[in-house]
């Protein structure tokens, strides 16, 4: 079973605070959940394998670590995800950015994929699957689907803040794909929406209603 990190730094969970609040402006919100994020990409690369080199300092020779293996993929789901991701390329600037576009089918209510674009390599790569709610896991599971669809067997999802029933209908479909959040909060409201949670990510990262 994937395992479920809360990112639980004191820097995380002082900004997360002043992310929920209903009074904290646009701009403030973008910028606190790009720094979050950074934060979070901290977590989420703690085991990256290292390998050994030698360099020379100015005074001596000596052995040293760098970073080996897969290199790193970002995959945003639009629109919410994208306010994450230049956080987390302040931290690793290699990595390549990928998007998937995901829609709910007004009949089945199932989201459905309207866009994907990757980069060439994907499959090579560790990807970072990335939107800030994780509510009833509709999204993330369809996003998580299409890239293995398309051979991408290395996936991690990151998210602000998870309702358990997200979380256990993630671990459903996808048991293999570790979980990093912020926090997981107490549950869904009948609108589908988290609670306590921060209200509609996306409207309150761009700004519209």
């Amino acid at each position: 079973m994937g395992k479920v990190v809360v990112c639980d730094h004191p820097l995380i969970q002082h900004k997360l605070t002043i992310i929920r609040d209903k009074n904290t402006i646009t701009k403030d919100f973008r910028d606190l959940v790009g720094e979050v994020a950074t934060l979070m990409a901290y977590e989420i690369t703690r085991d990256l394998p290292l390998a050994k080199t030698t360099i020379e300092t100015p005074v001596a020779k000596m052995e040293s670590s760098v970073l080996s293996g897969r290199m790193i993929g970002l995959v945003p789901i639009l629109r919410a995800g994208l306010g994450m991701v230049d956080g987390i390329l302040k931290l690793i600037p290699s990595a390549k950015v990928g998007h998937i576009g995901l829609q709910r089918d007004e009949e089945t209510l199932q989201p459905v994929e309207y866009y994907l674009n990757l980069p060439t390599d994907a499959q090579e790569r560790l990807l970072i699957v990335i939107d800030p709610m994780l509510a009833t896991g509709g999204s993330a599971i369809a996003a998580l689907s299409a890239l293995k669809a398309r051979g991408c067997r290395h996936l991690k999802l990151m998210c602000l803040i998870a309702a358990p029933e997200g979380v256990e209908a993630l671990q459903a479909a996808h048991p293999d794909v570790d979980l990093y959040v912020a926090a997981v909060d107490e549950r869904l409201n009948e609108r589908g929406y988290i609670v306590p949670g921060l209200g509609d990510a996306g409207d309150r990262l761009f700004g519209t209603k």
